[in-house]
């Protein structure tokens, strides 16, 4: 009897070991996984607070500096006189523009190009807030490059731009205002289209404290009227692979201030823009073109030099046409980076005005590709003015331009 009382005794006491045993190991097995549970929740959480495409933020940009090495000659009554310049760095052409983007979810993208160029200034290229509201429709709004054309939209940077000036279309009418921009595009069949329409606040005659002479400016974010202007551009891509777009483009708005005798003065522009670019094995080819004419109401002006009033015919017209050949398909590894280039220019300004005259420009240029967005450009350019401004009609300028560029996308 007392022999079974103490195996029991054992025996309970054993199972008591190891239930408690069990009930430890439970135990720490239940804290091992709630630590883990803890831990998985809270980078739960990390995770969630960075989602994809929420913010963004992104410098690009471009700089572009070189050389140039000028002689003009002007010829008037029979008398010719020269003058010869030269710059390191080419002031006329250098420009330092960092471009700040912030994405902002999926659908908002703000930019920002601040601009240091020529003269030492500082000034804005565009800033502007981007809203992408479905698919082929973009809603702009802030300082944005009017759809005027397609050089100064999709051109004139200074790597991808193939020469080392800008043609005559890039200055009139002005690429920049202030105002709303909606663009996009869809298919068409085989084919595609895009669209591009702004309302802006505008241009306006040009005074600067003296009597306007029919040119035209910017106006800035304050508006000179109580008129906007429309700017339009419709593009399409006939051949199914992309690779010719034909644009043309319209512009339409008052240029004259409120309560100035020049009030009721307007501006009706258009323009046709080209770009075909393909490869012909080993060479690519890229051609390019456009055409602006820009027409403004005629006007009674003064004559600041002897106060007569005039008038003309305010009609200006501006051209251009390159082409550029690149053996990308050589097998040289040297020679594929080569490209050279080719541009015509010509622009006519109203005769009879204080700015009248016919420019003919011819620039060639040969390019070195260190990557895709990194060049060196040699160019020369020839440039002839024959004037027929009032008082100096006859006098004709001829310039000669070497350039040495470098440029690169930042």
């Amino acid at each position: 009897m007392t022999t079974r009382k103490h195996a029991l005794r054992w025996s309970l006491l054993l199972l008591a070991v190891q239930v408690s045993g069990l009930l430890l190991q439970a135990q720490q097995t239940s804290t091992v996984d709630s630590s883990i549970y803890d831990r998985l929740a809270e980078l739960e959480k990390q995770a969630a607070g960075k989602r994809s495409g929420e913010d963004h933020f992104m410098v690009a940009g471009l700089t572009t500096i070189g050389f140039n090495y000028n002689k003009t000659t002007i010829t008037a009554n029979g008398i010719k006189q020269s003058a010869k310049t030269s710059s390191f760095p080419d002031d006329a052409e250098y420009e330092f523009s960092p471009m700040l983007l912030w994405r902002h979810g999926q659908k908002f993208l703000m930019e920002f190009e601040p601009s240091f160029s020529s003269g030492g200034q500082l000034g804005i290229n565009w800033a502007d807030v981007s809203y992408f509201a479905a698919p082929g429709l973009i809603i702009r709004a802030g300082w944005l490059v009017v759809p005027f054309g397609t050089y100064n939209k999709r051109l004139a940077a200074g790597w991808i731009n193939k020469l080392a000036t800008d043609p005559p279309v890039a200055d009139l009418p002005p690429s920049t205002d202030f105002g709303i921009e909606v663009e996009g595009g869809l298919p068409l069949g085989n084919m595609k289209w895009n669209y591009d329409v702004s309302l802006t606040n505008g241009n306006q005659l040009i005074s600067n404290g003296s009597p306007s002479d029919g040119q035209i400016q910017q106006v800035g974010t304050i508006d000179n009227n109580l008129n906007k202007m429309v700017t339009a551009r419709l593009g399409l891509l006939p051949i199914s692979n992309s690779s010719l777009e034909v644009g043309v483009s319209g512009q339409f708005g008052s240029v004259g201030d409120a309560g100035a005798p020049d009030h009721s003065a307007y501006e009706k522009a258009f323009a046709i823009d080209l770009q075909y670019v393909k490869l012909f094995s080993p060479f690519l080819v890229n051609i390019k073109g456009q055409y602006n004419n820009i027409f403004i109401t005629s006007e009674q002006f003064t004559n600041a030099a002897d106060s007569s009033v005039y008038t003309f015919d305010n009609l200006s017209t501006s051209l251009f046409a390159q082409a550029s050949i690149r053996p990308t398909g050589s097998s040289s590894k040297g020679l594929k980076n080569f490209e050279l280039a080719y541009r015509y220019s010509t622009s006519v300004a109203p005769s009879g005005s204080l700015w009248g005259g016919k420019t003919d420009i011819s620039e060639a240029a040969v390019l070195y590709w260190l990557n895709w967005r990194t060049v060196i450009k040699c160019a020369y350019q020839w440039n002839n003015n024959n004037s027929t401004a009032l008082g100096s009609q006859g006098v004709q300028t001829q310039s000669n331009t070497l350039f040495v560029q470098f440029s690169i996308q930042l």
